[in-house]
C-alpha cells in the first residue's frame, strides 16, 4: 500500500514512476528463482555465480544492471518462501514452449559452470528442474556439454 501511495504523489508531482516490478506470475522471475535456488544449493553464491547471473538475466531478459539487481531480490525472496521447484517450473511450463524451456536450461548451466566446475548437487537440482521442465535427459545432457566446452574446457 505504502509502494502504491508512494508511486500516486510520484505521479502527482510529475516524477517519473518508480520501476516495474516484477509479478509472481512472470516467467523471468520463475526463471531467476530458479537460478537463485541452483546456485544457493551448495550454501551460498559466490561473486562469480553472482556476476555471471546477473550478466545471464541482462543478456537473455535484456534487461540494465539495475532491474537484474531488482529481479535477482525479487527471486532471492521467491526461493525462500518456495517449498519445493514446481513453484518455479509450473510457471515456466505455462509461460513458455519447448525451445524456451530449454533455454532455461541451458541458462542455469552458464550459471552453475561460472566457478568453472560442476557440484554434485548443482547438477542434481538441473536435473530435476530439467525433467519438471519436460526438457529430455538427452537435452539436458548436450546442454551441459556444450556449456562445458566453451566455459570450463576440462569438465565434462
Amino acid at each position: 500500500m505504502l509502494r502504491s501511495l508512494v508511486r500516486l504523489v510520484s505521479q502527482l508531482a510529475g516524477e517519473a514512476a518508480e520501476p516495474q516490478e516484477f509479478s509472481d506470475s512472470d516467467y523471468r522471475l520463475a526463471a531467476t528463482a530458479l537460478l537463485v535456488h541452483l546456485v544457493s544449493v551448495d550454501g551460498d553464491m559466490n561473486e562469480a555465480e553472482r556476476q555471471r547471473l546477473a550478466e545471464v538475466l541482462r543478456q537473455r531478459f535484456s534487461l540494465d544492471a539495475e532491474a537484474a539487481v531488482r529481479l535477482i531480490a525479487a527471486a532471492i525472496d521467491k526461493d525462500r518462501e518456495a517449498v519445493d521447484l514446481y513453484a518455479f517450473t509450473s510457471v515456466l511450463n505455462r509461460a513458455l514452449n519447448d525451445e524456451e524451456r530449454r533455454r532455461v536450461v541451458e541458462m542455469m548451466w552458464e550459471v552453475v559452470y561460472a566457478d568453472g566446475r560442476v557440484d554434485e548437487l548443482e547438477d542434481n537440482v538441473v536435473w530435476r528442474a530439467a525433467d519438471l521442465l519436460n526438457v529430455p535427459s538427452r537435452d539436458r545432457i548436450a546442454l551441459k556439454r556444450a556449456i562445458g566446452e566453451t566455459m570450463a574446457p576440462s569438465e565434462d
